[in-house]
């Protein structure tokens, strides 16, 4: 018996814009295989939308194609270890429409298609000033977006009921061959009220027919058997079962270890993105701040417009290799930076208008580098003090995730200007987050 459990392993499967990644671990959390494939560009359906910058769509059926593919490929890697629950994490804020059966009856809106502006106007007139589904990137004002669109095409009457799913709400779906299930933190942005595990009273006043809100589970959560047709065709067995998802932001979090009230995550991509493990909710809409749930713990979120981008502005990679050589993180570079790619700044103050500040420029441009070091630092800093003033902990370790978390020298420097030790987090694959859930590594009461 101990020696079938100890072949026994859970799968991640993680959607991003541009790929789709599965991986499987073991009891002990060791990578036993991955598999991955690309997914088509985000793209617009039509002439008049491919001339609208603020249009972002996907066809869920690649979504689905690239699922297949990726599934097939591990299960044929797995060889005798055997998967027991599959757990799939998406882009936060990717809607599409559906019918109850769970083919599209639209495209799916990406996580950054900000075309449905009017209807967020009308969520605003009657959602909480903090609540996440307010803008137009969220999932409610692209339901109401979508539905619109659809009103404007002939419909047979009685008009058939509609779901409105999340990418990952609907893959769940496609490999149960049930849908109308969402989680805690994909549906935040539907105007989910994560705090009372329910849907709020604005929200259900307002009229949303034909479309139904799907059934809200806890990250995790059981919710059935993958379709016996699905584990035929990729090599699944019949009896793994299908966890309720989450946002793939929180899947990379979960996956850098953050575990308690205190932990915080760093993700240094093209944008600062702050993650703190907090025991209370933190909420500032202004400036982008929310808070997954996950068991009894939040995770406390705000993104600034700083980051690599900046850097990739004035330096490529090689030079940033070269140039951090040179650098000495242990000195102060005596520049007052606030690096930003252009004029706007979302958190940890929310300013559209907020300019870049990046001069004076130093002859040497080693330390004109380490000046934009130290300027992304600060606002990491000022980012968790921002936090901690809403109500969140103040972080007691700080991981770091994404390109900039490879660089010593940046990582140096950090660790002076924030006053706490900075770790590369050992894991940073979104998936590994999702397959840590599908294990059952968090439960309600505990994270």
């Amino acid at each position: 018996m101990r020696q079938e459990a100890d072949r026994h392993c859970w799968i991640g499967l993680d959607l991003g814009t541009s790929g789709c990644r599965a991986l499987a671990i073991d009891a002990e959390g060791l990578v036993l295989a991955t598999a991955n494939t690309a997914l088509e560009a985000m793209s617009a359906t039509d002439p008049d939308r491919a001339r609208n910058s603020d249009a972002a769509e996907q066809n869920p059926h690649a979504w689905w194609n690239a699922v297949r593919e990726v599934l097939g490929t591990l299960s044929a890697k797995l060889h005798d270890h055997r998967p027991q629950a599959l757990c799939v994490d998406g882009t936060s804020a990717t809607l599409l429409l559906c019918t109850p059966e769970g083919e599209p009856l639209t495209p799916a809106l990406m996580y950054n298609d900000t075309r449905a502006r009017e209807q967020a106007r009308l969520i605003a007139q009657r959602a909480p000033a903090d609540s996440p589904a307010r803008g137009p990137s969220a999932s409610l004002a692209k339901l109401l977006w979508l539905r619109q669109q659809r009103q404007r095409q002939p419909q047979r009457q009685p008009t058939p009921p509609v779901l409105a799913l999340h990418q990952a709400d609907w893959i769940g779906g496609r490999l149960r061959g049930r849908f109308g299930d969402s989680d805690w933190n994909n549906a935040l942005k539907l105007g989910f009220d994560p705090r009372r595990l329910a849907w709020p009273d604005w929200l259900l006043a307002m009229d949303l027919s034909p479309v139904r809100l799907p059934r809200c589970h806890a990250p995790g959560a059981d919710l059935g058997a993958i379709d016996p047709v699905v584990a035929t065709a990729t090599g699944l067995p019949s009896p793994l079962r299908i966890r309720a998802g989450t946002t793939d932001s929180t899947a990379a979090t979960l996956a850098a270890g953050a575990r308690a009230p205190g932990d915080a995550v760093s993700s240094l991509g093209s944008t600062l993105v702050l993650k703190l493990v907090s025991e209370q909710p933190v909420y500032e809409a202004a400036s982008g701040v929310y808070s997954h749930r996950i068991g009894q713990l939040w995770l406390v979120g705000g993104a600034s417009n700083s980051g690599g981008a900046v850097l990739r502005q004035h330096f490529s990679d090689a030079e940033l290799e070269r140039l951090s050589q040179r650098i000495d993180p242990t000195q102060p570079s005596g520049l007052d930076y606030y690096p930003l790619p252009r004029p706007g700044e979302r958190f940890p103050s929310a300013d559209p208008e907020r300019a870049p500040r990046i001069e004076p420029r130093p002859a040497d441009d080693s330390r004109f580098l380490a000046g934009l070091f130290e300027g992304i630092a600060r606002i990491e800093q000022a980012g968790y003090r921002r936090l901690q003033a809403l109500g969140a902990p103040a972080p007691t370790r700080i991981l770091s995730t994404g390109g900039g978390a490879r660089n010593p020298t940046w990582s140096a420097i950090r660790s002076r200007v924030l006053g706490l030790e900075v770790a590369s987090a050992p894991q940073q694959e979104a998936a590994y987050g999702a397959a840590l859930l599908a294990r059952g590594d968090w439960s309600c009461n505990r994270i």
